[in-house]
């Protein structure tokens, strides 16, 4: 793989097709964890992890299994099982070296199993023109994970700012937040 070619993996997978602001995918922790900078950047990680070892799995089985099988219908089981085991492993280890990080994410780390950002890279690098190999595929998750991160983690920067300004009303909460998220995805759409 070429260094163009990776240079196009990582400002596609980071800006120009943002899993968050792009695709929208993995927006329920994008809205529910991004409160504070330290509980969405714990996220982020956490899911940039199980996204880069997700590809690292997923790729060669769907290329050296399920497609000399014939049973590539399967992959979405295979992915989602694949993913699954991955978070149960993260949390465990999570739960063991950092317990504080593993309260403020709560229930949204056991929401990563079905965090549909997770599941879209895995499906993404198979139809992605630029991943042809292995090193592609793991680069294209890690970078997806680290888009994933820069957008949970600019929105909890928003958010905290937010938190000190007298909002009218009608915007406190939910509605505020939603027009974050927008005015974001327009200015990361520069990118496509």
């Amino acid at each position: 793989m070429d260094f163009a070619t990776i240079c196009a993996i990582v400002f596609t997978a980071v800006f120009s097709q943002n899993f968050i602001l792009k695709q929208f995918l993995g927006i329920c922790p994008f809205l529910g964890v991004s409160r504070n900078i330290k509980s969405a950047f714990g996220m982020g990680v956490a899911v940039t992890v199980v996204m880069t070892i997700t590809c690292l799995i997923t790729y060669p089985i769907y290329n050296f299994i399920l497609v000399p099988l014939e049973i590539e219908y399967l992959e979405i089981i295979v992915f989602i099982f694949v993913i699954a085991s991955l978070v149960q492993v993260l949390e465990i280890i999570l739960k063991k070296l950092s317990k504080p990080l593993y309260n403020a994410m709560g229930i949204y780390l056991p929401l990563i199993t079905t965090n549909c950002a997770v599941l879209g890279v895995a499906e993404l690098v198979l139809g992605s023109d630029l991943v042809t190999n292995l090193l592609g595929a793991v680069s294209f998750g890690f970078f997806g994970g680290i888009g994933f991160t820069i957008a949970i983690v600019l929105m909890s920067g928003m958010r905290e700012k937010l938190n000190a300004l007298d909002v009218p009303k009608a915007f406190e909460g939910f509605p505020i937040t939603m027009l974050i998220g927008c005015f974001m995805a327009m200015a990361f759409y520069v990118f496509a």
